[in-house]
């Protein structure tokens, strides 16, 4: 007679729960809040939305660094901890810029495949990274460095923008105009997700601090 096998213990979400990953999660609040800045920046071109859904990724980035530093410090991590870092991560640094980028009038239809291959290209960086990490960590556990630009560096699109933004260089004047390329509308602006993307994928190394 066989022995009956144990059932399987239950899940807990909360319990598993530490403070890094609340630090996580506050790094997709940010970049969900800002997605839905950038919505409603659309619906009334009221500037204070536009500026909100920017000023909300730097503090993405924020929370993207501490909680790393305080699983380390604490000695403390969950299993979930590396999920909810690129799912936020795909949300605050892939998903948001892409909506910043059509927001301020990244739209024609050459913009708009650039823009969801940036996103692609984010979401294939980070699964590398979680594939490979262990291959990539000296003794103790911690990863030498990066192959492909981390997702975050989309901040400095972000910034770019912004300062575009305060120039008066987007939207209708949007600054280097656009091309129309066999017809299709392409806003050269856009290639910066282009360079950006493919520098993710890439398998350039770059050291992490």
């Amino acid at each position: 007679m066989q022995t009956p096998s144990p059932r399987p213990q239950r899940f807990s979400l909360i319990r598993s729960f530490v403070f890094a990953d609340v630090l996580t999660l506050g790094n997709g609040f940010c970049g969900s809040g800002s997605v839905l800045a950038a919505m409603q920046y659309l619906i009334t071109a009221e500037a204070r939305w536009l500026v909100t859904a920017m000023l909300l990724l730097p503090i993405a980035l924020v929370f993207d660094f501490a909680d790393g530093r305080v699983a380390r410090w604490r000695h403390r991590s969950s299993a979930l901890g590396a999920d909810l870092d690129s799912l936020a991560d795909v949300i605050s640094f892939g998903l948001a810029p892409a909506a910043l980028g059509f927001a301020v009038g990244l739209r024609g239809s050459l913009d708009v495949a650039i823009l969801l291959y940036f996103v692609a290209c984010g979401i294939s960086r980070l699964a590398r990274f979680n594939a490979t990490a262990d291959a990539l960590s000296d003794e103790s556990g911690k990863v030498k460095y990066f192959e492909g630009t981390p997702i975050p560096t989309s901040v400095l699109i972000v910034a770019v923008l912004a300062v575009l933004h305060f120039q008066g260089l987007l939207g209708r004047n949007l600054w280097l105009g656009s091309w129309s390329p066999g017809g299709l509308v392409l806003h050269p602006l856009t290639l910066l997700y282009a360079v950006s993307g493919s520098a993710m994928i890439s398998t350039l190394r770059v050291p992490k601090i």
